[in-house]
């Protein structure tokens, strides 16, 4: 008995302290990621934080520069996180959604979400009040920054989806992603119809309709950001009409979207999103899908016999009201939901991402 408790005592402190602090090597994921981020055009995610950074002060007198160097700077680090969680509503599966977003290692999301969402849990009213005063002022992104001579000048994009970001005396950033003001350019007269977008087979016909400097070549993921192991062509790239393509040849096209706000005219009309409501309208009859905060969270595993059976969509949701633990905890864990459940109406569920695949 006395051993167990001496190992108890030994190991309590650890596992507090793995809660409150990061691993260097994750922390350095974020901040490579954000830096990439920052050097496109107009990304929503670090404009949000730049700006706050800049507002609060924990951004320094160069905001710039240290939006390329987060990893150097603790407490600009830990302020970054509290803003994009703001910027997440305080919600952590849209936090981690976010996470997913700006391209982070898997093993770093969910340690990354832990420690943010418990750092700032008894602060989420104050953050969301201060959220609703800084959109009355904000005027959106200003990204696109090029790195400082002294800090960064290289962004690295390595196989296994990492970004590696390495100084030099240089001034310019060499970038593999297209230049989304060209994408926002187009977006006025283009026609956002999916349906030839199933038809393409090559890259050659995607460059024909979009053009070069709006298609990129990545490894592609599900629809649980999980890596697939195959090729991806990726459409305004890094906007709200990002549009990844995975081709099969003859066996036809799987269209992934995970970005609200897109203007592409989606099968069913479903897109990121929309309201659960308006999903059970579409398939006519409850379905069941697996248990959020768990492998797959929000993943519709069966369409019960629906309308969407058999039509090749796989959709996510989550849960964008989880401020009662009871409640939420009804639809957490490794377990089957239904979505007539009860609990969900309370719980402002939505379409996350939604995969579309021709037949």
């Amino acid at each position: 008995m006395k051993r167990l408790l001496a190992l108890f005592t030994l190991v309590l402190p650890l596992a507090l302290q793995a809660q409150s602090k990061l691993a260097q090597n994750i922390i350095d994921d974020f901040s490579n990621r954000t830096a990439y981020h920052y050097s496109l055009k107009n990304d929503s995610i670090t404009g949000y934080i730049a700006e706050q950074l800049t507002r609060s002060g924990a951004g320094g007198i160069d905001v710039d520069a240290t939006m390329f160097k987060l990893g150097d700077d603790q407490g600009a680090f830990e302020a970054s996180l509290k803003y994009l969680y703001q910027y997440s509503d305080c919600n952590r599966q849209k936090f981690i959604e976010n996470l997913k977003s700006m391209g982070l290692k898997n093993n770093s999301i969910f340690p990354i979400a832990t420690f943010t969402a418990n750092k700032y849990k008894d602060q989420s009213k104050d953050l969301l009040e201060d959220k609703k005063d800084f959109l009355v002022t904000y005027t959106g992104p200003n990204t696109g920054k090029t790195p400082p001579p002294a800090a960064v000048a290289t962004v690295q994009h390595n196989a296994d989806g990492s970004t590696t970001i390495t100084g030099t005396t240089e001034s310019t950033t060499e970038s593999s992603v297209a230049d989304t003001s060209s994408a926002t350019a187009a977006a006025d007269t283009r026609d956002w119809e999916v349906k030839p977008v199933f038809k393409t087979r090559n890259a050659e016909q995607l460059i024909n309709m979009y053009g070069k400097e709006n298609v990129i070549l990545r490894d592609g993921s599900d629809i649980s950001g999980n890596a697939t192991g195959k090729n991806a062509f990726v459409v305004y790239p890094d906007t709200d009409n990002e549009l990844q393509i995975e081709m099969d040849g003859d066996d036809g096209n799987t269209l992934l979207f995970s970005f609200e706000h897109t203007k592409w005219k989606t099968p069913f009309g479903l897109k990121p999103g929309d309201p659960l409501e308006k999903l059970l309208k579409i398939n006519g009859r409850p379905f069941k899908f697996n248990g959020f905060e768990w492998t797959d969270s929000g993943l519709v595993s069966s369409w019960e016999g629906g309308q969407l059976n058999g039509k090749g969509v796989e959709i996510v949701l989550r849960a964008n009201n989880t401020g009662d633990p009871k409640l939420y905890d009804q639809v957490t864990g490794d377990k089957s939901i239904r979505s007539d459940n009860g609990a969900l109406k309370k719980l402002n569920v939505v379409i996350q991402s939604i995969t579309f695949k021709s037949n």
